[in-house]
């Protein structure tokens, strides 16, 4: 019996069955713009078939061309069309016959980046520099013909169905909210008036496609915006999409331009899933949970208690596309979990770059990267087990190599052992887990405590050696740096420093940052509790409120905090595009004084002697103070840890290929989507 029966219990629809209740979600990796591109986006699709996946959604596709994302982004208006889309649907049902797949059609409305978007009113959304243009009546019955030419046309591009996207704040939220459709005729007004336009685009669909095809709505359950929807209109539009013919509702939670995080690494797992299930509660067709998904043990207890009857994920399939075999077999602890760091796909995306996977960078580049069962078994040895070093033995020796894998310290995991000690980034310990099952599985002899030299290296007649000995902190030249009350970012998290009530830190980059969360944060981590997060981020899970929203009530720091960096402004823009603003709002939630223009004179007794400038040239203004800290600690940047890599580089009698990969190549700032990804690409060369 499966240890997930729920989870793999078939989902009768009537006309058609799913194998299971695992959803890959709509995800826009960069591989739908552009039809040459589309033989990739089928492998990538075909090989989350193989991985057990029952249903799976593409990319957003726009009905016209005013619903564009980007200029001249996915699309599908034209018959021309159809054959390429054609091979991802023929590689999905050839790979695994029971999978399906659908076509979302997205329409972007006041959030398409470009100055041809339209929406229900001329309102400029705040995430975007251009004002839409405002339909007409007659615009808005052509768009609803629009819809329905595109999904005539992805039935004959055999998908099985479509997915009307209707939340995240695009076109069709912005028809249902007053906040965005302040429109006086059939269209706006009353709330039976706003939700005219996505039910015309069901009852016209289904009148279009028939009955034996898939018509799936992303339904907004919580906008998290002001004036959003509350439970009533949300439960009274479900009804009324169930009665016009839709098959399944999916939940879509908060909109682009809200300001409570929905997806990061710092949501609880499966926060949102009581609201799903209130939508379920409500209607007779099955109903899908999201966000924050990521774990086998997760999804099977929101199927098995009832609140939802399927699963969506999307991240968690690009981290490790067999995710649903893996579990289905009783292997869950092989699955690569998705860790929701955001690095390497939705910052890619909103970058306009194809997206990927920070633990797995096949993802996007499946065509391109891979992992071949070498032919000739060499003998490989790494040098250090963080990151890098654990990216690139695993896939050597998956691919057949015989790996040894050394570490100084008595444990793997290198900078991801401290990542998983600040609050909110508890799921980076899943990584670690993952690569030691991996260790295990591959059967790579691990050597903890170990010190290797290039003398046991050529004693041991390995064929290629790879140094990922990582990084270590920076220590900058200073007066005083050596004082009781300096320490680094890797005394605290190694050690578990107990650290005074006024604290300096230096350094502004993410680890700076990640500093300010640890230091303002007391007891358990709100990410562990669901209750207690949803109160610190002002979320009405019940939606009693409109958009989902309530007074913040934020903890108070147990500590007084200072952020400093030699910039003059700027707090936090190096951060990742989709969660440093995350990190922004923590750091002023939790009353961090913050300053720039900073040159670090001194510490001693008094504390953090600091000089700081404000204005340029002529008309800059210094101002000296002292900061009466109990400690500074220093984010001042990395240094590589290489040193054996120099030692056998001056050694011209090596027997073998050295290599090095990780921060022992480039400290910088901290890049384990870096890391991974040279690392892995130079296992799958050898």
């Amino acid at each position: 019996m499966s240890q997930y029966p729920h989870l793999f219990q078939p989902l009768d629809l009537g006309f058609t069955q799913l194998k299971n209740r695992i959803m890959m979600g709509s995800m826009h990796v960069g591989l739908e713009d552009r039809p040459w591109h589309f033989g990739e986006m089928a492998e990538y699709f075909a090989e989350r078939a193989r991985g057990g996946v029952g249903l799976m959604v593409t990319g957003g596709f726009s009905p016209n061309r005013r619903g564009d994302l980007l200029p001249f982004g996915s699309k599908l208006i034209s018959g021309w069309q159809v054959p390429f889309h054609r091979k991802v649907t023929d590689a999905v049902h050839a790979a695994a016959p029971d999978s399906k797949i659908l076509l979302q059609i997205l329409h972007a409305g006041r959030y398409g980046y470009t100055p041809l978007n339209v929406a229900p009113s001329a309102i400029q959304a705040p995430i975007n520099p251009f004002k839409p243009k405002e339909l007409s009546a007659r615009d808005i019955e052509k768009t609803i013909d629009d819809y329905v030419r595109c999904a005539k046309l992805a039935k004959r591009a055999r998908y099985d169905g479509v997915e009307i996207m209707g939340s995240e704040g695009y076109f069709i939220c912005q028809m249902i909210n007053l906040r965005t459709n302040q429109r006086d005729d059939e269209w706006g007004g009353s709330y039976e008036n706003r939700i005219r336009f996505p039910l015309e685009v069901v009852r016209r669909i289904r009148a279009a496609v028939g009955e034996d095809f898939i018509l799936m709505f992303r339904l907004s359950m919580l906008d998290l915006v002001d004036g959003g929807s509350d439970s009533a209109e949300v439960l009274q539009l479900a009804k009324a999409l169930e009665e016009a013919g839709v098959t399944l509702i999916n939940t879509g939670i908060g909109w682009h331009e809200a300001r409570v995080p929905t997806i990061v690494t710092s949501v609880p797992r499966a926060a949102f899933a009581d609201v799903t299930a209130q939508v379920k509660a409500a209607v007779n067709i099955p109903v899908i949970a999201s966000n924050r998904i990521n774990m086998p043990d997760t999804a099977e207890a929101i199927v098995s208690q009832g609140k939802a009857d399927m699963v969506s994920m999307a991240r968690p399939l690009l981290a490790d596309p067999d995710w649903a075999n893996k579990a289905q077999a009783g292997r869950a602890d092989e699955i690569n979990t998705c860790i929701a760091c955001n690095q390497a796909c939705l910052d890619h995306t909103f970058e306009n770059k194809r997206a990927s996977c920070l633990v797995n960078p096949r993802a996007g580049h499946e065509t391109k990267l891979l992992y071949t069962p070498t032919s000739k078994p060499k003998k490989v040895a790494v040098v250090g087990a963080g990151p890098a070093g654990l990216a690139c033995a695993t896939v050597a020796a998956q691919r057949g190599h015989k790996v040894t894998l050394f570490e100084a310290r008595s444990e793997i995991g290198g900078q991801f052992n401290y990542a998983s000690k600040i609050p909110g980034k508890e799921e980076f310990r899943e990584t670690i887990r993952y690569f030691l099952k991996m260790i295990e599985v591959h059967n790579i002899d691990l050597r903890l405590n170990t010190m290797i030299d290039g003398q046991r290296l050529k004693q041991e007649g390995f064929d290629e050696v790879i140094i990922a000995s990582g990084v270590a902190p920076r220590v900058p030249d200073m007066p005083g740096v050596d004082h009781p009350k300096v320490v680094t970012y890797q005394d605290v998290l190694d050690k578990g420093m107990a650290l005074g009530e006024k604290v300096a830190v230096m350094g502004a980059g993410g680890i700076g940052f990640d500093m300010c969360e640890y230091l303002t944060h007391e007891g358990e981590s709100i990410t562990l509790n669901t209750s207690a997060w949803m109160d610190e981020w002002g979320v009405d899970g019940s939606n009693q409120n409109r958009g989902g929203l309530k007074p913040m009530e934020i903890e108070k720091s147990p500590r007084k905090v200072y952020l400093l960096q030699r910039k003059g402004n700027g707090f936090g823009k190096t951060l990742n595009k989709t969660t440093g603003w995350v990190h922004r709002a923590v750091v002023k939630m939790k009353g961090v004084e913050t300053i720039g223009g900073v040159s670090y004179d001194k510490v001693d007794d008094e504390g953090l002697h600091i000089t700081i400038t404000k204005g340029k040239g002529a008309d800059a203004v210094t101002e000296q103070r002292v900061l009466d800290v109990d400690h500074v600690v220093l984010c001042a940047g990395q240094v590589s840890v290489n040193k054996l890599h120099q030692q056998l580089e001056q050694d011209m009698g090596k027997t073998f290929k050295l290599h090095l990969v990780g921060g022992a190549e480039f400290a910088g700032e901290l890049d384990a989507k870096r890391a991974i990804k040279l690392a892995s690409e130079l296992a799958a060369s050898l």
